[in-house]
Formats: C-alpha cells, structure tokens, sequence
C-alpha cells in the first residue's frame, strides 16, 4: 500500500521499471513499445498545461483478496461498522468460497450470509446452474449489483461446454452478477520431477475461451483472477519465454502454487488487451448495422 500510494505507481514511471531480464523478449519489446506511447501521451498532456502530479496519476487504489476458508482466522477479524450497523471481514476487501466451502448448508455459507463484502464464488464444471443460482440467491437475497462474482475455474474446453449453460441459468434466474475467470487452478499439472506447475498455452486458451463465450452468450467478461509475479521465475512452462519443464529446478521460488513469470503475465495481458479490443470493434460494427 506505501507503494502504491507513495509514487512508485506513478504513470511516469512506466519506464522506469525494472524488467533488465525481460530485454531480449517479445513481451519486453511490447511493453517498450506500451511504455513509449504512456511517456508521449503523458508529455502531450503535460504541454496542454495538465497537473502531472496529481493523485489520479501518481499513484492506484490497492485491494486485497482471499479464500476464507479458515473461519476462526475469519471470525477473529470480523468488525460492525458502527455507522451501518453491518458486518464486515476485516482479514480482505473481498472474500470468496471455493469447491471446499460452499456447501449451501455449511458454517462458510452461514459466516458469508452476515457479511456485507463483496463475496466472491468458484464454480466449475461440476456445478449446476440450479446450485449456483440457490447459491447467489442465499448470499445476495436483494440482488444487489456487485455483491457477487461468479469466478469460473474449468479448464478450456470444459469452459466452452459447462460456462453457456451457467450463464444461461444465471439470465434467466435475472441476477445481478460479475463474471471472472480463473484460468490458473483448473490448469495444474504435476511433472515426473514431481513439480507442481502450470503450461502457460492451458491459461491463454482458457482466458480466450471465457472471452469468447461471453462474447457468444452477450453477456461481459468482467475479469481475470491471475496468480503472477514480477520476479524472473520458472514455476509456469511455456509462453514466449519458453520455459521447459526441465528450467522449473532453476528458479522454482513458490511456497505454494505455481506463479506466471513477469514475461508471461505481460504476454498474457497483451494476448487479453488484443482481444477485449476485437470484441469492441465487432461490437460497435454490431451496434452501427
């Protein structure tokens, strides 16, 4: 948070960023090329007489997220706003279940119905659009719009085949949702070294597919759960960074699940910037016929 607000977000500082060891790769040249545009819209404003030193562009908003999944972690930091008479966790800004804690008749359901958070709820493939809808309903009995995420964890081609028939349960049902993928945890995979890892290809395909299915079902693609760092790792095979199952022992630095490397998080956004920016243009064509 002191970096977010204290100037190290600041847009003039987009080419400042340390990525020395992205240099000879392709997602290194389009950031570059990004950071370039950043720099001459930022010195065509500062000549318009704009105030570069602003808060808008010195610094961002910082949230946090996470699984509660343990419930004396979460009860423990659970506050009444005095000034609303609600409830809310205190541990993030917005809280989600997964497939180990939303049972609808369980202690999670029962602690996230008192909370006001924005709540967050994974589905998959194994989820019925009946189950999911009672889910929503229960959590958000007012409908309210933001409350809840749906968050889809399926894997490509499962996505294309289980996501229509969710979002079609949803629409009809008339709930207020957001829609977000998930494209890390379905796409896990244990190598005969005995890593855990993750091929970038699996991810890409599954971002494409959630856009592409909303696209189809004209319903929004509101977001992308990612789990990346800016660190030179090797943790996620693939991508033009072509890391290979046999670079994963180099630098192999997660206590946890495996993360996207800098130069495959930037690739990815790039791949996700190019096609948010078709579906636009298919869309304004769409809306000018």
């Amino acid at each position: 948070r002191a970096f977010s607000n204290g100037g190290y977000a600041s847009m003039q500082r987009v080419s400042k960023w340390n990525l020395d060891f992205m240099e000879d790769k392709v997602a290194g040249k389009q950031y570059r090329e990004l950071a370039g545009r950043v720099d001459a819209a930022i010195n065509f404003m500062k000549a318009c007489g704009i105030d570069e030193d602003k808060p808008p562009m010195m610094s961002t908003d910082f949230f946090t997220a996470h699984e509660a999944l343990h419930l004396g972690y979460e009860e423990k930091l659970t506050r009444l706003d005095s000034t609303t008479e609600e409830f809310y966790g205190c541990s993030a800004h917005f809280l989600w279940c997964g497939e180990r804690t939303r049972q609808p008749e369980g202690a999670h359901m029962e602690y996230f119905r008192g909370i006001s958070n924005p709540i967050g709820i994974k589905i998959s493939d194994k989820s019925t659009g009946e189950s999911v809808v009672s889910l929503v309903k229960t959590l958000n009995p007012e409908n309210v719009p933001g409350r809840i995420t749906l968050i889809s964890r399926m894997g490509a081609e499962t996505l294309r085949e289980h996501l229509p028939r969710l979002i079609a349960a949803i629409a009809e049902a008339e709930l207020n949702v957001l829609w977000v993928c998930d494209p890390m945890h379905g796409n896990t995979i244990k190598t005969e070294s005995g890593y855990k890892t993750r091929p970038f290809e699996r991810v890409r395909d599954e971002v494409m597919a959630f856009f592409e299915v909303h696209e189809q079902n004209g319903t929004h693609p509101g977001g992308v759960h990612l789990e990346m760092t800016g660190q030179d790792v090797t943790e996620c095979t693939g991508g033009t960074a072509e890391v290979r199952e046999s670079d994963l022992e180099k630098r192999y630095l997660t206590h946890c699940d495996p993360r996207l490397n800098a130069s495959q998080a930037l690739e990815l956004a790039f791949l996700m910037s190019n096609k948010l920016a078709d579906m636009k243009k298919r869309a304004g064509a769409a809306g000018a016929r």
